[in-house]
């Protein structure tokens, strides 16, 4: 544990310290987005967050394979995070001529699905679905297909919720943190070595997203941009796919304390965790196809209906909104953990509580504020 804490620190201030760097670079080379009707930033502001983030993780597998411990570690931990690394290389450099220059939807599509082959090539991959408690295996085109459309689908669905300040960064720093919990307390309670490429890439992702908040948090000084929203929901994707080429899901049946646990949970919770850490974005994505789709528009055309948009029309201040939203994205991914490591109605009760008081949030308190202020 000392170590994925020495590789979340790294990550942290190595991105800390190199967004003050992309900053300037972002305003020298013109990458700056400009105020349009569909944001809800008031002044120009620079890019570059991406390139700030991959420094940090770049920095943080650097320092790893001089660790004690995880230096031990075989090709099993070390290769996937390569590949992750490639991949991601790729994705942030499309994100970086998007930045510049506003690339084409099929342009940027096909960077992503690169970027995906890459990471497949290199052995980051589905090998095989959880299906009605029991387990499909995949041969190499159907393992490829699959693994492409979780990556691309995860990029795009946190590029969608990159509307507020923050908001990206902080969304997925929470999956971050609920990945790693699950892949290293499974490991520990099953027996498993602790060494884990989804556990390392996942502490580095935490780190590099909370590295960047001070920077792009409200008021932002700094944003992101698509090099760093596609290149976190890149890697928060194939950290997740990483854990199931590393552990047969069938060795994968303790809980926390000696609970039984189906080992079909832990075959199932890589596939579906990242949807469940943004169900929110997917659902936003999803509902803003059908939109323009419908109102005859290219269902990549922008918008101001976003589920974040929303939250500010019904009263919400930007930071509230965030907040909220981290709230989300907090509940259904410690949930889905929670749900998965413990046994019991308890964890189910809980989650449901904690769902009741997000929603009651969401409602209320801009009704509170009506009457604090009327």
């Amino acid at each position: 544990m000392r170590e994925y804490l020495v590789v979340f620190g790294i990550s942290l201030g190595v991105t800390y310290l190199l967004a003050s760097i992309a900053r300037q670079l972002a305003v020298r080379f013109g990458a700056v987005a400009r105020v349009r009707d569909r944001d809800v930033h008031a002044i120009p502001t620079p890019y570059f967050g991406g390139p700030a983030m991959f420094g940090g993780l770049l920095a943080a597998y650097l320092v790893s394979m001089h660790l004690p411990f995880l230096s031990l570690a075989d090709s099993t931990v070390f290769g996937p995070v390569r590949g992750v690394l490639l991949g991601g290389a790729v994705i942030c450099l499309v994100g970086i001529i998007d930045d510049l220059y506003e690339l084409d939807a099929l342009s940027k599509f096909a960077g992503q699905v690169l970027a995906a082959i890459i990471v497949v090539t290199q052995g980051v991959q589905f090998f095989y679905l959880p299906l009605y408690g029991n387990y499909l295996g995949l041969d190499q085109i159907q393992a490829m297909i699959f693994t492409v459309i979780l990556i691309v689908g995860t990029a795009n669905a946190v590029n969608f919720v990159d509307g507020l300040d923050g908001l990206a960064a902080g969304i997925v720093a929470i999956g971050a943190v609920a990945f790693f919990a699950y892949a290293f307390i499974l490991a520990v309670e099953n027996g498993e070595t602790r060494a884990i490429a989804a556990a390392l890439l996942t502490a580095a992702l935490a780190g590099a997203c909370i590295g960047i908040l001070p920077h792009n948090f409200f008021p932002a000084r700094m944003f992101i941009g698509d090099s760093g929203s596609m290149l976190i929901g890149f890697v928060l994707a194939c950290s997740s796919i990483s854990l199931t080429g590393q552990f047969p899901a069938t060795s994968l049946t303790e809980g926390v304390g000696g609970a039984e646990v189906n080992s079909f949970l832990p075959a199932l919770l890589p596939l579906i965790l990242p949807f469940t850490i943004l169900l929110v974005p997917f659902i936003d994505l999803g509902l803003a196809v059908v939109r323009r789709t419908r109102a005859g528009r290219s269902p990549f055309s922008p918008d101001k209906m976003h589920i974040h948009h929303r939250l500010l029309e019904i009263g919400h201040s930007h930071r509230r909104a965030v907040l909220l939203m981290y709230a989300g994205a907090g509940l259904v991914a410690f949930g889905s953990v929670v749900i998965s490591l413990f046994s019991g109605w308890q964890s189910i009760a809980g989650f449901g509580v904690l769902a009741v008081l997000t929603a009651a949030a969401v409602f209320l308190l801009p009704k509170l504020d009506e009457k604090v202020w009327s």
